[in-house]
């Protein structure tokens, strides 16, 4: 595995890095979206997919409905947030299987369990001291963030 860290200042920090990641992506990538409440984790999903996609002007978290699906220029991305879910097998209802073969981000991946997929980027965002900026942590199957540089 490969790890960055990354300070982002603000939201257009977090976009500009969240565009350079989305070009790096193919079907069958997860991405673990892990931090605290209001970490950050569903401004950074929605920056990745107005990034692969513009034309999704309107993002919604899927807190209620658990997933969104969108249509990017690799395929499907799937989008889920599964803070209300009731157990690890519950995903299985969601269409789990088959958004496997596209690309999946998922906030509050710990409730997955053992179905968290083991090769996937881990992303980790906390809180820093400095007002609306946060720090995130990328790690990565090998060889998959060399070219993730921002500047």
């Amino acid at each position: 595995m490969s790890q960055q860290e990354f300070f982002l200042p603000d939201q257009e920090a977090t976009a500009h890095l969240a565009a350079k990641l989305g070009r790096l992506l193919r079907p069958g990538d997860v991405l673990a979206l892990h931090g605290d409440l209001g970490a950050g984790k569903t401004t950074f999903a929605r920056a990745l997919i107005q990034a692969l996609n513009p034309a999704e002007t309107e993002v919604p978290s899927p807190t209620f409905t658990l997933v969104q699906s969108y249509s990017v220029p690799q395929g499907q991305l799937f989008h889920y947030d599964l803070y209300r879910l009731g157990s690890p097998e519950d995903v299985y209802a969601l269409d789990w299987d088959d958004a496997r073969t596209g690309i999946v981000l998922v906030e509050w991946p710990e409730r997955l369990g053992s179905l968290l997929p083991a090769e996937r980027f881990d992303l980790a965002l906390t809180h820093t001291d400095h007002e609306n900026s946060r720090r995130l942590i990328i790690t990565a199957p090998p060889g998959r963030l060399e070219s993730l540089h921002v500047g």
